[in-house]
């Protein structure tokens, strides 16, 4: 999956303009329950402003609060002014960035402003990956590296009319083996499934049902 399908549009977007004073700007993330907002010079990205350069540039100002806020524009505490997405990356490749930021700005080949990419959507779309969101049970197992096994897999679990909620791999660089985390919806067969995924050599590590 693209960046460029879980981008918020620039018309779903909280921005502020760079001339805004930053109590304006506070205002705002108060409002939505924000932690950044994207800062504009109309279809211009200038940067993102967080609470926490906000409240950094305070402590390091000899003004007093009310002074700081009305009279320090947004354009003066962004960030991440050279850090953006095209909307072309893997949604994947954005985590460790957005890891202690809260969003990224999406722009096009003239550096206007389209969306941004919040840390919470990324973490949603891996919460999605794993099937969290839908009850089930998950089954954590290992395999052999070796070709046709996700194939063998997926003969076994369609033998047993088992409904696959999500399948995740790891080990991708390991040559011996890899390690399968497969949720599906409970039924009667699991029992069943389980010890012909054992007797495949499958080797079942846990089952959890959540």
């Amino acid at each position: 999956m693209f960046v460029k399908s879980i981008m918020i549009p620039k018309h779903h977007c909280i921005t502020v303009n760079g001339d805004d004073p930053l109590q304006l700007v506070l205002e705002k993330m108060e409002a939505h329950q924000i932690d950044g907002i994207p800062v504009l010079n109309g279809e211009e990205y200038i940067g993102v402003v967080t609470r926490f350069n906000i409240y950094r540039g305070f402590f390091e100002s000899e003004l007093q609060k009310v002074d700081y806020l009305q009279q320090t524009k947004a354009n003066g505490r962004v960030s991440f002014q050279d850090k953006y997405l095209t909307g072309n990356e893997l949604f994947e490749a954005t985590l460790l960035d957005l890891k202690d930021f809260p969003l990224i700005a999406v722009l096009d080949n003239k550096k206007h402003f389209k969306g941004i990419v919040t840390r919470a959507d990324v973490l949603e779309q891996f919460q999605s990956a794993f099937g969290n969101k839908r009850p089930g049970v998950r089954i954590a197992f290992t395999s052999a590296e070796s070709e046709g096994r996700i194939a063998r897999l997926a003969e076994i679990a369609q033998s047993y009319h088992e409904r696959i909620i999500s399948f995740v791999t790891f080990d991708e660089t390991d040559q011996l083996v890899r390690r399968i985390v497969m949720k599906i919806e409970k039924n009667a067969n699991i029992e069943k499934f389980i010890k012909k995924l054992e007797d495949s050599g499958f080797r079942v590590l846990s089952i959890h049902e959540d």
